[in-house]
């Protein structure tokens, strides 16, 4: 496959244009940040791109970029007509849980529906995909999933106990899934992001003071890119990762060291 993905070939030069040759990964939340960011790479890897998102004109676009080469779904993950359709494909080599959600505020201010919302999204419909992709896995050799977690799945922090809840949820399912499907050959791990320059996270590093905060708390000092956690799930759906499973990779610059 010759790919013309526009990304940034810094954080591609050390795969090759065939790690994930002739494999079929789907993605979810791929329309924007760090979804669209794993696409591309995936894409440009020689993947087979299953892209997932609610918008189907910022799919439209990650297609446009993609020579028209990307397989477009655009569904809600917690639907159950987009569970079936996983179920039926033929096969299916690598899952990226991407998609999630937060409601940054006090836990005295959290509403219901928010915190139905965060727990719906981020843990119940991160389970079912994963639970619909184990039948098109099983007829595959030695596939991997990789679930969206985050640095708040290792800490604590003000205005984040229902974020902070669900991502320590995806760190405790992930290593039971991991247990659980060791023995059919199926790999499960987790990426653990630290503040990514994204779309969802603009309005939040807005804030000169939470910004400066964030910073602070980051030994590295600087914030990290979509790429930085597209460089992780890719490697972490290849061969070079054959003996991971269970773990966590965290993308943090340090921020859990403390």
């Amino acid at each position: 496959m010759t790919s013309n993905a526009k990304i940034n070939c810094d954080y591609l030069m050390n795969f090759s244009p065939s790690l994930l040759k002739d494999k079929t990964i789907l993605i979810t939340g791929a329309g924007k940040g760090i979804g669209k960011a794993c696409a591309l790479m995936a894409y440009a890897c020689g993947a087979k791109v299953i892209a997932v998102a609610r918008t189907e004109s910022d799919l439209n676009a990650l297609n446009a970029e993609c020579n028209q080469s990307l397989t477009l779904w655009p569904f809600d993950v917690s639907s159950a007509e987009f569970h079936g359709k996983i179920a039926e494909l033929p096969e299916l080599h690598g899952l990226i849980n991407n998609a999630g959600t937060n409601h940054v505020a006090n836990m005295t201010e959290q509403p219901v529906e928010k915190i139905d919302g965060v727990i719906d999204l981020n843990i119940r419909a991160l389970y079912l995909v994963s639970q619909a992709a184990l039948t098109p896995m099983l007829k595959t050799k030695e596939p991997a999933i990789v679930n969206m977690s985050s640095q708040m799945g290792h800490v604590g922090s003000p205005k984040r106990t229902l974020y902070c809840m669900s991502k320590h949820a995806v760190e405790g399912l992930t290593k039971a899934m991991a247990v659980e499907l060791a023995d059919q050959n199926i790999r499960v791990n987790s990426v653990a992001p630290t503040f990514v320059k994204t779309p969802l996270t603009e309005p939040m590093l807005a804030d000169p003071e939470f910004k400066q905060f964030v910073l602070s708390m980051i030994p590295l000092g600087k914030l990290a890119v979509p790429e930085d956690v597209a460089n992780a799930c890719i490697y972490l759906l290849s061969d070079m990762a054959k003996m991971i499973t269970g773990t966590c990779l965290k993308i943090d610059g340090g921020w859990t060291a403390r």
